[in-house]
């Protein structure tokens, strides 16, 4: 459920004039009709009327208003929102923070997809279950119900990471300057709503305003999501929240980051769409309960598809990208948040890949190298899944590639949303076994399993 608010001011007013016009009683036997038939639909239905209802309530003004018409209200303003009626596809998957209970051998997962409703838009949906150690693959149940997380109201930022982004944009200013000065190294978005409301007080230029929305346009697009312990991991929904993200969150590549300390924390990349434009973001949660969703910045940071490494390499940070819709580029940065300097990693060779290539999914490190899983795109559109083996301490260097598609369209995965794909976000080693999901023509998703080792070979065979 989802608010459902027009932009029309005057339609808002006429429906709370309607729905004050309905006496007490009248009232009651409407919201008793409504509860009964959505009450089975949705996990904590009053709570999300309740928060809907705060979206208008400025428009209320000073009149009492009872509990059950504030909920009525909020109902009125409210929209049910299949999230997977077109398509449910392009997972990836990675270790479950919790492998408390799980026996020796075997692996507990989280699986994202990305999941398209009506008018195209996207956002991560989330499964989890068990690796046994003799290969078969238990899925948790699915609920029916899934549950937005609250947004966090007064989140956090990081001031050198601010005042980097917005000197990117161009907004090296005296009026820049002068909210970002009043602030600590760390602020809150009220602390920056009050050194904002300072500027306003000034003067009243185009160039202040274009400042003042800038400064303001960044903070939303860096937002906290939280949901509740109680939450089964299926119903968890990662919903656009940010004007960027307002037509979709596509193609989410989560990776299990460790550090050089040892501290792991789960990062992911998605491609932000607003219906115009695609912004890479990035997504960071310990547990995936509590996320952080951040800009990227930086002048490679462009285009579809860029993936992080699971680890640190000679101490920077290191990530897969393409710059240009059709190669792929290796990025190295000090920073996280920060990527330029791409450096061309590998062009489309084979007949397959002879439109672009990608990836699919974070490098996963092995003996023999980093293997990276790719796309391929090629005649008619049709998609292909590849492999490639970059060089363990120097990852610019391409050791190997398969000649020919590890996964394509078969007869009977070729039908669907978009037709001819297969297409992953993120791969898992579990023991000498990578489970690679995959997603069949953008309307399925399924599960494959390759032999590393007689992947490996397939690939260092190639090496000269």
């Amino acid at each position: 459920m989802r608010p459902f608010i027009s932009s029309d001011v005057t339609s808002v007013l006429h429906i709370l004039e309607r729905a004050f016009a309905l006496s007490e009683e009248a009232m009651e036997a409407q919201f008793a009709l409504l509860c009964a038939g959505f009450s089975s639909r949705h996990a904590d239905l009053e709570s999300a009327w309740r928060r809907h209802f705060a979206l208008v309530q400025h428009h209320v003004g000073e009149r009492a208003i009872s509990e059950i018409r504030k909920l009525y209200i909020g109902a009125l303003f409210s929209g049910e929102y299949a999230i997977e009626s077109a398509a449910l596809f392009n997972p990836s998957m990675v270790p479950h923070p919790d492998q408390t209970g799980v026996e020796p051998g075997a692996l507990r997962f989280v699986m994202s997809l990305r999941a398209t409703g009506e008018g195209h838009i996207s956002s991560i949906e989330f499964r989890s279950g068990l690796l046994d150690s003799d290969g078969s693959i238990d899925v948790d149940e699915v609920s029916r119900l899934v549950v937005a997380p609250e947004v966090v109201r007064n989140p956090t930022y990081l001031k050198h990471v601010f005042v980097d982004k917005l000197n990117e944009m161009g907004f090296q200013n005296p009026w820049a300057t002068q909210v970002m000065d009043s602030l600590g190294n760390t602020f809150t978005h009220e602390e920056l709503g009050r050194s904002l409301g300072d500027l306003s007080a000034g003067d009243g230029s185009r160039e202040v305003d274009r400042t003042r929305e800038c400064i303001d346009w960044l903070a939303r697009s860096n937002y906290e999501i939280h949901f509740p312990a109680s939450v089964p991991l299926s119903q968890r929904i990662i919903f656009p929240v940010s004007a960027n993200e307002s037509n979709g969150i596509e193609d989410a590549r989560f990776v299990r980051f460790c550090d050089d300390d040892g501290s792991v924390c789960y990062y992911a990349t998605y491609t932000a769409f607003n219906g115009h434009a695609i912004l890479p973001q990035f997504i960071e949660t310990k547990d995936f309960l509590s996320f952080r969703v951040r800009t990227l910045n930086g002048r490679a940071v462009q285009n579809k598809g860029m993936a992080l490494f699971p680890r640190k390499i000679d101490g920077k940070f290191a990530m897969i990208s393409r710059q240009d819709d059709e190669n792929l580029f290796l990025m190295l940065s000090d920073n996280l948040h920060f990527w330029s300097e791409p450096q061309l990693l590998m062009q489309p060779e084979n007949p397959w890949e002879f439109v672009k290539i990608g990836n699919c999914g974070s490098p996963i490190e092995t003996e023999h190298g980093w293997l990276v899983i790719t796309h391929g795109v090629g005649p008619m559109r049709r998609y292909c899944i590849g492999a490639m083996l970059l060089d363990l301490t120097n990852p610019g260097t391409v050791l190997a590639r398969l000649a020919l598609p590890l996964i394509e369209p078969s007869d009977e995965e070729r039908e669907g949303y978009v037709p001819n794909v297969v297409y992953s976000c993120g791969s898992l080693l579990h023991g000498r076994r990578l489970l690679l999901p995959y997603a069949l023509s953008d309307s399925r998703s399924t599960i494959g399993w390759v032999d590393l080792d007689e992947l490996l070979n397939a690939l260092t065979s190639r090496v000269e």
